[in-house]
């Protein structure tokens, strides 16, 4: 059991990248709806366990623009309908209301369908004037595509005195502070292009498990891991 966490020592941003739903639906020999069901509920779960160890910030990969491009049309529209659900969900949004939870959607709206689109901007409207929590659900995100999005707002403003403020200020997550701490669940040890401004000098935590099985122990193992860690930010 992992050891009571002090909150002053806590990172402030965690960012999560919540692998293995899939492959924990088939070990369990469960359909793939299940898995993924399980896996939004748990969001939920650790957004809020997080906050009471003293995290300020959360960001989420929930959908790549790579899962967007590359899986099939019944598995993202199983994805897509299960988070419309979830954002309207009366369970989960008085779970953000109680504890002050704001979500703030960042991506490319233009890939999702527009009842989703409207179920997302829904819940930010929703919880927009909370302030003990920030909830990023990265949907429709990519890396590349967010260093891209920039780029082209530069060029089309014609900014000739580029800098990295001027790029940070035109990002889609222009407004998320730098990454203290990257957790990714299920053995996969890469960050696949997350938030790649912000993760400059994150501290990695690469969990075996998968994202169902992803516990209150376990989130607070990786935050013990991180108070134990030394930063020296390039000193």
């Amino acid at each position: 059991m992992a050891k009571k966490i002090r909150k002053e020592g806590a990172p402030q941003h965690i960012a999560i990248i919540p692998d293995g739903n899939r492959r924990w639906a088939h070990a369990n020999r469960l359909r793939l709806q299940q898995g993924y069901s399980i896996g939004i509920n748990k969001i939920v779960d650790v957004c809020i366990w997080a906050k009471r160890q003293g995290v300020k910030t959360i960001s989420v990969w929930a959908l790549s623009t790579e899962n967007i491009a590359n899986r099939s049309s019944t598995e993202t529209g199983l994805l897509y309908r299960l988070y419309a659900k979830a954002a309207t969900d009366s369970h989960i949004i008085k779970l953000l209301e109680s504890n002050k939870a704001r979500v703030k959607v960042i991506g490319n709206m233009g890939l999702l369908p527009e009842r989703l689109r409207e179920a997302l901007r829904g819940l930010e409207q929703r919880t927009q004037a909370y302030t003990e929590l920030t909830i990023n659900l990265l949907v429709g995100y990519g890396g590349r595509d967010d260093i891209a999005h920039a780029v082209k707002s530069l060029n089309a403003e014609k900014i000739k005195n580029v800098d990295s403020e001027a790029i940070k200020s035109r990002l889609m997550t222009a407004d998320v502070p730098d990454v203290d701490l990257i957790i990714r669940t299920s053995g996969e040890q890469r960050l696949s292009g997350l938030l790649p401004w912000q993760s400059n000098y994150s501290e990695l935590y690469f969990a075996r498990k998968t994202w169902p099985d992803f516990g209150r122990e376990d989130l607070k193992r990786a935050i013990d891991t991180f108070q134990k860690r030394q930063r020296r930010f390039g000193r």
